[in-house]
């Protein structure tokens, strides 16, 4: 019996084969077998104390954790907040990179320490920043606080992380503010607006200046050469950038747990998936959560794909 002599083709199929196996074996272990379990374990009556049971591989299913979930009279303010709390701090914190990475664009001395110090918040450890930022906002200690009653904008300390609304008069309009959560989105844009810095930074210095230097011989002011040339030649960047904050942020925990513990309307997804699973023991209504998750940013990835990101580039 005679053995056939692989073609070039074959052997290079072969080859892929082999070379894509490590990555599809990653994904398979890291990311699919997780979300199918989790999936499983939704869709199960399982506590805490179940998990190391054999009952998790009997075929009893129910949609008892999804009926929990969607029953929750604060199932409908978590969804609201969460979206507010995502869409604000993904957009917010790429706009301060995008302010941040035009003021260092151009030469000036000292411009590589201030590049270093708008990185700082990223790479500091998110419980140092966490917790500095609650001893600054404290209504009896913060520096904040104590600036602002002495200096006479405050007339008492606000708590700014405890505090659910602050009604705020602006010529003669009440207005109420969400106090804690607009704190947390300030802490989040602070914490990320490096990342959007750094890519959008990355951007501007590959811009051929040939651009602006025939819209300046045309008479461009500097803010049609802002809206016509960058901010065009920017959107692939800030779209991808949305994608990527959107996903990162609707997924965010430590962030909301170390300031406010999820008190004072500041409650998200991610901390109802904490509630469930080590406040109630209820594993079943935490993973069905979980899977709440996980559509949420499959239809957002969808629709970004479908529409938004198709939209986003110069060329077309």
């Amino acid at each position: 019996m005679t053995r056939r002599v692989l073609t070039l083709s074959d052997q290079e199929a072969r080859l892929a084969f082999w070379m894509l196996f490590p990555t599809f074996a990653v994904v398979l272990a890291l990311v699919i077998f997780p979300v199918i379990w989790n999936l499983w374990l939704s869709l199960k009556p399982v506590s805490l104390g179940d998990l190391r049971g054999v009952s998790l591989f009997k075929f009893n299913l129910t949609l008892e954790n999804f009926q929990k979930v969607f029953g929750d009279p604060d199932f409908g303010a978590v969804v609201l907040t969460t979206v507010i709390y995502t869409v604000a701090g993904s957009v917010l914190s790429i706009l301060l990179g995008l302010m941040a990475a035009l003021l260092v664009h151009g030469e000036f001395p000292g411009r590589a320490l201030l590049r270093g110090l708008f990185i700082s918040p990223y790479i500091a450890p998110v419980v140092a920043v966490a917790f500095t930022w609650s001893f600054i906002l404290d209504p009896q200690l913060g520096v904040v606080n104590w600036v602002a009653v002495n200096k006479g904008l405050l007339t008492q300390p606000i708590p700014f992380l405890s505090q659910r609304w602050w009604d705020l008069d602006l010529l003669g309009v009440k207005v109420r503010v969400p106090m804690a959560l607009s704190s947390v989105i300030l802490f989040e844009a602070w914490r990320y607006f490096p990342f959007a810095f750094l890519f959008i930074l990355a951007r501007l210095q590959a811009m051929p200046d040939e651009l602006y230097q025939a819209a300046s011989v045309d008479g461009a002011s500097p803010f049609q050469r802002f809206t016509h040339i960058t901010l065009p030649q920017l959107s692939p960047v800030l779209s991808t950038l949305f994608l990527f904050r959107f996903i990162w942020t609707f997924n965010k925990f430590d962030d909301i747990f170390l300031l406010t513990r999820g008190q004072a309307g500041t409650k998200v997804l991610t901390i109802k998936v904490y509630d469930y699973a080590f406040g109630e023991f209820n594993i079943g209504a935490s993973s069905a959560v979980a899977m709440i998750l996980f559509g949420v940013l499959s239809v957002f990835v969808l629709i970004h794909f479908r529409w938004i990101g198709k939209g986003a580039s110069p060329y077309e």
